[in-house]
């Protein structure tokens, strides 16, 4: 069913309408809509000093579409904060299920004639899957955009380090910018999707259609490796039958096609199994004096997976599959890590210092690098402060590997298998929790083109487009690799996985956040300096569809 252009002009404001429990909110409340509009003052163009160059609009639809965000961009931010408001954590279910129906309440409101909240059980790696949402938004066009969502986020671990609650989605100030907004999911990933969100709505209240058909697909399991996305990816891909491209949320500048490889295990070291120390439950901590510890076991365990200075992963023959960097794609790194600024670099991550001090090195490990990471450890006296003597009787740690061209993870787990039992630790358990495999895209496509187009209108700097593939003839890495893990595989075919999708993907708008699975997380909403702010990011989303549709 079409939505009416006078129904949609309030949508920004009222998407909530009709979807599932209300979000409980803690402290004070953000400012809400009325009947008249919100009252927030949001300047459009904040202190930007970077502008869109308005010559390379042709179409009088995108300028018209540019005039409403501008009008109403107070009415989107409310929308933003909504969406925040309303918890979505996959690892512990915490409003799971809420977040699906909210998500198909914008998807219905927007006007897709086919809505639908999937369950996808049992997945295979044992866990059950959380809800996909899908949606076809059919607009009559010649083209057609899969939008991919993921509606879940990270817990909140640290929470007295937050400067405004994580799930109020209040409006701060942190320099440069006279207003972020800070949250859990503001930039991983509820920001850049609202920012799609409230383009879409904006096409669609100013000039009554899309530029082009739509295929929204969100998961709530991407920060459990996509579990329950890639059961769904699998058993349908008559859904995708007639996509062209994916468009995917992404960062300003940034042209991020494929994915590196993730794959998480736990270990477990245990009394049961090594036959020592405890067999059934935690015991008494004076009980060290006589009794065996395996928490002391794990650690020794762990110091032999990773050397201690130079960050290289031990494994026997973990780097042997590894495919080595091409010359141009060496040169380019060579020419992006001459503008690189290391401890500027370390200063927005948040931490002390790098490992390394060569700038090569930085990019090189940042784009191609592999890891072996702790996640968390878990086991025995897990209270902050005070006292409680507990001898565990056992001890878990979550790892998770970025891997690379041509590691797979099934060779990971052997030769971690083989490098624990030659060391004697036949008792320690591997448990897989999941895998999302790399996957390698060319950007040089219709869409990564309309992408760039967009950049150049923006003033924003850009990588290149490639068009060379993955992998060389002599079997080394070509293409650039900058995009964070997400499941690219699943929208490109990949042997022995998905074989029935293989659609060109990108990423990039502009729009700016940070502070992602940290404490205040948060994205730009009035921009400052060569930082667009949330209209901006509008902007650029509607111009990319309107560039890809040949209609600007």
């Amino acid at each position: 069913m079409k939505v009416a252009a006078k129904v949609l002009a309030v949508l920004g404001a009222s998407l909530l309408a009709g979807c599932g429990k209300q979000p409980a909110v803690t402290g004070s409340a953000p400012a809400a809509s009325n009947a008249a509009g919100p009252k927030l003052g949001i300047r459009p163009y904040g202190d930007e000093e970077v502008k869109i160059d308005m010559s390379q609009i042709k179409s009088a639809e995108l300028k018209k579409v540019f005039d409403y965000i501008d009008e109403h961009i107070d009415d989107h931010v409310v929308t933003f904060q909504k969406w925040i408001q309303q918890p979505s954590v996959s690892n512990t279910g915490e409003g799971i299920q809420e977040s699906a129906e909210m998500v198909k309440g914008y998807f219905d409101q927007l006007g897709c004639q086919e809505t639908e909240i999937y369950e996808p059980g049992l997945t295979e790696w044992g866990q059950q899957g959380n809800p996909v949402v899908y949606a076809n938004c059919d607009e009559g066009a010649e083209k057609t955009v899969v939008l991919y969502w993921m509606y879940d986020t990270m817990p909140v671990t640290q929470p007295d380090l937050w400067k405004a609650p994580p799930f109020e989605g209040q409006l701060v100030e942190q320099a440069p910018f006279k207003k972020v907004l800070i949250g859990r999911g503001a930039n991983n990933s509820k920001g850049p999707q609202v920012v799609q969100l409230n383009a879409l709505t904006a096409i669609k209240a100013a000039i009554g259609k899309l530029p082009v058909n739509v295929i929204f697909v969100a998961e709530g399991d991407e920060e459990r490796m996509s579990m329950g996305f890639r059961k769904f990816m699998l058993e349908h891909p008559e859904k995708f039958a007639k996509a062209d491209a994916v468009y995917r949320f992404g960062r300003q500048g940034g042209l991020s096609g494929g994915s590196e490889g993730l794959f998480y295990i736990e270990l477990t070291t245990s009394g049961s199994k090594w036959g020592q120390g405890p067999n059934y439950s935690d015991i008494h901590g004076g009980n060290k004096r006589t009794v065996a510890s395996p928490a002391w076991r794990h650690m020794k365990m762990l110091s032999t997976l990773i050397d201690e200075d130079t960050n290289r992963v031990l494994i026997d023959g973990f780097y042997e599959n590894v495919a080595p960097i091409s010359k141009e794609l060496d040169a380019k790194l060579r020419q992006v890590a001459s503008k690189v600024k290391l401890d500027q670099a370390a200063k927005n991550l948040g931490v002390e210092k790098l490992i390394t001090d060569d700038p090569y090195e930085y990019v090189k490990r940042a784009r191609y690098g592999t890891s072996m990471n702790l996640d968390g450890i878990w086991g025995g006296n897990m209270f902050a402060g005070g006292s409680g003597s507990i001898l565990p009787n056992k001890v878990t740690s979550k790892h998770s590997f970025r891997y690379v061209p041509n590691m797979t993870s099934e060779e990971i787990v052997n030769k971690l298998r083989k490098h624990l039992d030659k060391r004697g630790y036949t008792d320690v358990e591997i448990s897989i929790i999941g895998d999302q495999p790399w996957a390698k895209a060319a950007t040089d496509t219709e869409i990564g083109r309309a992408v760039v187009k967009m950049f150049d209108a923006f003033g924003i700097e850009h990588g290149e487009l490639s068009s060379i593939p993955a992998i060389d003839g002599d079997g080394s890495m070509m293409d650039d690799m900058n995009s964070p893990a997400w499941p690219a595989y699943l929208f490109v075919t990949k042997e022995g996985i998905n074989e029935k999708i293989n659609l060109p993907t990108i990423g990039g708008n502009a729009g700016q956040g940070g502070n992602s699975h940290a404490a205040n997380e948060y994205f730009v909403i009035e921009g400052a300096g060569k930082v667009y702010g949330l209209a901006g990011a509008e902007k650029s989303v509607a111009t990319v569809l309107y560039n890809y549709a040949g209609l600007n």
